[in-house]
């Protein structure tokens, strides 16, 4: 009975998130009591409610822990805008044409999202096509491509993705190999959908956005150059620290905030409150949208809910005793990344196979770090990229569903197929 309330609970949310804009209720409301409406079912049908409390407690940990990144790295990215800092990357872009912009864009975040991750990558991304698009029509197919060529990209990075650093983690896969293996196909998952959406793309020259000179507040060069680069390198010390202590990504994040404060406090030091105040971190943490933040808090615990309640588990376990082909269910598993989170899914298919039955480094390993970590971007919703992009922009469910679904799915299964053949 309770595990039927969840998945009806889950539909029914699922449902009211992708059709935000004809409900015209907010996608994080939904989320949030789909969230907790799951959480609700699943303790009050519970016989032992105190372990229920209990896994809510370690779902938060991990939870909260993707939320603080999120609000760093946003902090972060307003922090070098309210700077002009991006203006240093826009200033040295000479063209104007689209599509070559589009590769611009595509090819630097696929490589970028591999050194940081695929969420920062994007949010820096998405941040960077505001200042050169004008048409909201234009960031948007920008932004798709984003979502995309990000998850590619981290698929083949153990920093790349969360569920390709829990594998590494997790001793399922090696840095050096999953390199190896996976950056082919992860560059055709992004190059074939590139080559086509050239062709989608109007042709012609951006728009650059008008900017207000009556409300900006004077820039010392010094000062752009200097949080500019700061802000890189704490974007780049967040998977340095990492892998050299083995710290949550959210303690290196709020690290690498807290130096970024502590530089724009001394920079500003001298000027008066009302002048440094736009400078500020304080400022950028109110310029973060909360309801992003929000959607992502209502996603995670519905899929917990779910996944500890084992509807999660139960599919992939259902999956795998019937496809009797390996490949197949790797690809099915893949695509329903797409639907509910990719990190439950790896979590439990990690759980029900141990390293004695597929070894480090296992082609059921990599084949699967590839389809979870591109199967993502079929919605966008998918992958946590996405989820980023269309709280950044407003993109809608279905704007993206008709353009570039196909378009994900078509780069996936080119990528699938390269890998296939190649190993």
């Amino acid at each position: 009975m309770s595990e039927m309330l969840l998945i009806i609970v889950f539909i029914v949310g699922y449902a009211a998130i992708v059709t935000e804009h004809k409900i015209r209720v907010n996608k994080a409301a939904s989320a949030l009591v789909a969230g907790a409406l799951a959480w609700t079912i699943f303790i009050v049908f519970s016989p032992d409610r105190h372990l229920v409390t209990e896994m809510i407690g370690e779902h938060m940990a991990d939870i909260s822990g993707i939320l603080f990144f999120l609000m760093g790295a946003m902090a972060i990215v307003e922090l070098v805008d309210s700077h002009d800092g991006f203006d240093i990357i826009t200033e040295r872009i000479r063209t104007r044409d689209k599509r070559i912009l589009l590769w611009i864009f595509s090819l630097i975040t696929f490589f970028l999202s591999a050194l940081l991750d695929n969420l920062t990558t994007t949010i820096v991304m998405v941040s960077l096509a505001r200042k050169l698009f004008s048409d909201e029509r234009d960031r948007w197919f920008f932004a798709g491509m984003i979502i995309i060529a990000a998850n590619a990209g981290g698929a083949w990075s153990p920093m790349g993705d969360v569920s390709t650093t829990m594998l590494w983690i997790g001793e399922q896969i090696t840095a050096v190999n999953i390199i190896i293996k996976l950056i082919v196909p992860s560059l055709v998952c992004i190059t074939v959908p590139l080559i086509v959406a050239t062709f989608m793309i109007k042709p012609g020259v951006v728009d650059p956005p008008m900017t207000d000179d009556s409300t900006t507040t004077h820039i010392y060069p010094f000062e752009k150059n200097l949080i500019f680069f700061a802000g890189m390198f704490a974007l780049l010390l967040v998977p340095f620290l990492k892998a050299i202590t083995s710290l949550p990504p959210f303690m290196a994040m709020m690290l690498s905030l807290g130096l970024m404060w502590g530089l724009t406090e001394i920079v500003h030091r001298n000027k008066h409150w009302k002048e440094k105040g736009p400078f500020s971190v304080v400022h950028a943490l109110r310029k973060i949208d909360t309801s992003t933040i929000l959607f992502f808090l209502g996603i995670l615990l519905c899929v917990s809910a779910l996944q500890s309640a084992g509807i999660l588990m139960n599919w992939a376990d259902y999956l795998i005793m019937h496809i009797p082909d390996q490949r197949i269910t790797i690809l099915v598993i893949g695509i329903l990344s797409a639907v509910v989170d990719n990190v439950p899914l790896v979590a439990a298919v990690q759980g029900m196979y141990p390293l004695t039955v597929y070894p480090t480094d296992n082609f059921f390993w990599e084949f699967l770090t590839y389809a979870t970590g591109t199967g993502g971007s079929i919605l966008i919703i998918g992958s946590a990229a996405g989820v980023a992009a269309m709280g950044m922009e407003r993109i809608t469910f279905f704007w993206f569903l008709k353009r570039f679904a196909w378009l994900a799915a078509l780069g996936y299964f080119a990528g699938a197929v390269v890998y296939l053949l190649m190993f």
